[in-house]
């Protein structure tokens, strides 16, 4: 049996990436699955990237599961809030939020430079209001709406994708408090969420095999490198895991979550966890 049959998910921002694989193992472990992103056609990506969320749908209804694709950008409330309605009145609950939109900036051409800033006084502004507007603020504003849901139903559980960049200084002004603000962000939602059941989790992936990463990937050490399903697989886990109240506030790797859970990637690999000195 499917250890997800029955559950009802949102991952927003899968048309790529992590969202995309995350979307991926919920629907392998029988969840049935929202996606939501602004891409709908190939070729169209803003990124130069691969992907749209009718391609992830129709890979996971023909492969996995059940998946139903929104259009949706998350910058515009009334569309997060019509996705959110629509999930609402053809099901009887939304038991898992994934948030993994982002709307940031990483180097990908030098690895040189890559995460960080050629000083922040030099960068433009419109990287932080990306990565705040389509990240920590999309994130608050579907959580919130989701929330709703949840506390009527008192159980539910919220992941917040961040990374190590909030706890270190070197990794660019503005990556780095998106990433932190993330992080309080988990801390202040699941201590006012704690009394509805609603566990409220940051999880840090290692480095992701993203279309983004493995184009680049001459700069990586990709010895140590996770499929974009990993962190899915470990959520999965999280959801089956009925003290997952006491995970609740606080930031995990994702690999670190895998070995208390005893899962492996797809590939049978173990991810070895990061540390902040390592990442």
């Amino acid at each position: 049996m499917k250890i997800l049959n029955g559950k009802v998910a949102l991952v927003t921002g899968a048309s790529r990436g992590i969202g995309k694989g995350t979307a991926i193992a919920l629907a392998k472990e029988g969840a049935k699955v929202y996606i939501t992103g602004r891409t709908i056609e190939e070729n169209t990506s803003s990124s130069n990237l691969p992907g749209s969320i009718y391609t992830t749908e129709k890979e996971i209804n023909d492969n996995y599961g059940t998946c139903i694709a929104i259009q949706c950008d998350h910058t515009q409330d009334d569309q997060t809030q019509k996705v959110v309605k629509k999930i609402k009145k053809e099901n009887d609950s939304l038991d898992i939020l994934v948030n993994a939109v982002w709307g940031g900036y990483e180097y990908f051409t030098d690895g040189s430079t890559f995460w960080t800033e050629q000083g922040f006084w030099d960068m433009p502004f419109q990287r932080w209001d990306k990565m705040f507007d389509a990240g920590v603020r999309a994130h608050f504003v579907t959580s919130s709406m989701v929330s709703k849901i949840m506390i009527n139903q008192k159980k539910g559980l919220i992941i917040n994708y961040s990374f190590w960049a909030a706890d270190r200084n070197d990794k660019g002004v503005a990556y780095s408090v998106a990433k932190a603000a993330t992080n309080k962000m988990t801390e202040c939602m699941a201590y006012e969420l704690s009394k509805y059941n609603v566990s409220v989790i940051t999880l840090y992936p290692g480095l992701v095999r993203t279309e983004s990463v493995m184009k680049n990937s001459q700069y990586f050490d990709m010895s140590n490198s996770e499929s974009t399903e990993f962190s899915g697989k470990v959520i999965s886990k999280i959801a089956c895991d009925k003290d997952n109240i006491l995970l609740s506030g606080k930031k995990y790797t994702s690999a670190e979550l895998a070995l208390k859970y005893n899962i492996q990637d797809i590939d049978g690999k173990q991810p070895v966890p990061l540390t902040v000195d390592k990442c």
